[in-house]
């Protein structure tokens, strides 16, 4: 018996509704004592909420809620929203980088006004991102896609004495209103070939669309377009780098990764459940072929990233762009599916969706080391990295793990993810994009060893003074070292879990 068979349905959101609620309840706080600079009571009631939230969904997942063993997939609201095991497995990577996020601005924060309300927007776009995943209706995707870009819009000019910050949050909006312009006229057009927006009955009336095929074409092309923004694939890349770099360095760890895995979830589910690749090959000659588009998007958006990445002096900025190359990679998720693939698609999606989990640890914590960096007022250059291990081991070695994961090397949790990535993409046929990948992941430990030669080899240019121990930022970032660790000997139960909830919506 599942957690929900006894409970009403609308219970399935309970970790969408807990962090929306944690969101309003910091909006309490804030109009109770708006002078407030009990950092350490919002941040409590940010972290805690998160974690409720994600341990919901884990405990939903554990007893299979949403899932064809227990029913399968609970819809809700005229089927506007579905949960199933997808929802909840992105659900998890969400929750656990708001958590270390709230944890980690405890300290970044410390002389900053407004501090509710930037724990407030990471609780409403982490809300946005969860019924981003949750979405099964395009009307319901464009909205929940709305309610985690505006806060992020905020998030990214949150520093208001800081030109930088204020500038990328500008850029930002204006790409971010330009993208989703672009997705609601592409959403506009499946509409009026199809009659319909909830996910299944557009797939159902596919059929209808031999004479508008060229329409369909365009609308998904277009609907693709909005994804590639919000994951900061190429060619809507060029706000990352700015806005990574302006922003806070705990929102760009958040925005890297919970968002870009939120675009993702919406991604596989839109394309694979609204527009199945083998019916929409049989209208007009396969001229919506979108696994051909997401192959060249894969293979362009890592090679540019990786390469943009290594040229890089600012390791702020560098992470941005290996930010971009890693979209790359979990585009193969999409990009290895084919017509009559079978169990190979559900495989290959669901390494893409681990890969994702994984890469939420060790590239959150890179730029939450990042942000302790900033706190200790060092510079951004690798050169200022220069000896940091001498000063501060602790953090440099997570630090160290973060940068070897994310490159793919083995002990470490990014290694096993990226390897069951390409060998799935191997399964399916796709060995030419596997061998991409793996060659662009041999690129990344050039700039990634910068890092970690800076750190441990190099002599500084003048004397490092640490002034302060920030607990928060070293508790977030010695998490997330502890949890790229663990997931390679625990990498089994979650690529079997992705790849079984991943075959469901097959």
């Amino acid at each position: 018996m599942t957690p929900l068979q006894t409970l009403p349905e609308w219970t399935a959101t309970a970790p969408a509704i807990v962090l929306g609620l944690t969101a309003l309840l910091l909006l309490i706080v804030d109009s109770i004592d708006p002078d407030t600079s009990n950092n350490g009571l919002l941040a409590s009631i940010s972290g805690l909420g998160a974690l409720a939230a994600g341990g919901i969904a884990g405990w939903f997942l554990i007893q299979g809620t949403g899932m064809e063993s227990t029913g399968g997939a609970i819809t809700l609201y005229g089927d506007a929203l579905v949960v199933d095991g997808v929802s909840l497995f992105f659900t998890l990577i969400f929750t656990s980088v708001a958590a270390m996020v709230t944890v980690a601005s405890y300290d970044y924060l410390e002389d900053q006004r407004y501090q509710a309300e930037y724990y407030a927007l990471v609780m409403l776009a982490a809300t946005g991102m969860t019924l981003m995943a949750m979405s099964n209706s395009l009307a319901t995707v464009f909205v929940a896609l709305e309610l985690a870009s505006l806060p992020s819009y905020a998030l990214v000019a949150f520093l208001k004495k800081d030109r930088g910050s204020i500038e990328a949050g500008l850029k930002y909006f204006l790409i971010g209103a330009l993208s989703s312009a672009v997705f609601a006229f592409g959403i506009s057009l499946v509409f009026a070939v199809t009659g319909s927006l909830v996910l299944p009955e557009v797939a159902a009336n596919l059929s209808n669309a031999d004479e508008l095929v060229g329409v369909l074409g365009l609308g998904v092309l277009m609907i693709a377009g909005g994804f590639a923004f919000k994951t900061a694939s190429v060619p809507f890349h060029f706000w990352a780098p700015e806005a990574y770099e302006g922003a806070p360095a705990p929102i760009s760890g958040f925005l890297s990764s919970a968002s870009k895995a939120a675009g993702f979830a919406v991604a596989f589910r839109v394309f694979i459940v609204a527009f199945p690749l083998d019916t929409v090959m049989s209208l007009g000659g396969g001229t919506v072929d979108w696994s051909l588009l997401f192959a060249i998007l894969a293979v362009v958006t890592m090679t540019l990233g990786n390469f943009a990445a290594a040229t890089q002096e600012n390791v702020k900025r560098m992470l941005a762009y290996s930010s971009i190359g890693h979209a790359g990679y979990a585009l193969i998720g999409l990009a290895a599916i084919t017509v009559d693939g079978g169990a190979a698609n559900g495989n290959v999606l669901g390494a893409s969706m681990a890969h994702l989990l994984v890469y939420g640890f060790m590239n959150t914590g890179a730029f939450l080391f990042i942000a302790m960096v900033e706190k200790w007022g060092l510079g951004r250059t690798f050169e200022d990295y220069n000896g940091i291990a001498a000063k501060a081991p602790i953090a440099a070695t997570a630090m160290t793990v973060f940068m070897f994961s994310l490159a793919g090397l083995p002990p470490f949790g990014g290694f096993v993810s990226k390897y069951a990535l390409f060998y799935s993409a191997i399964e399916s046929g796709f060995w030419w994009l596997a061998a991409v990948g793996a060659v662009n992941s041999a690129l990344s430990l050039f700039y990634y060893s910068r890092v970690v030669k800076a750190m441990w080899i190099e002599e500084p240019t003048q004397p490092i003074e640490i002034s302060s121990q920030p607990t928060g930022l070293y508790v977030a970032v010695v998490f997330a070292a502890v949890g790229t660790v663990l997931l390679l000997p625990g990498f089994q139960p979650v690529i079997e879990t992705a790849q079984t909830v991943a075959a469901a919506l097959f």
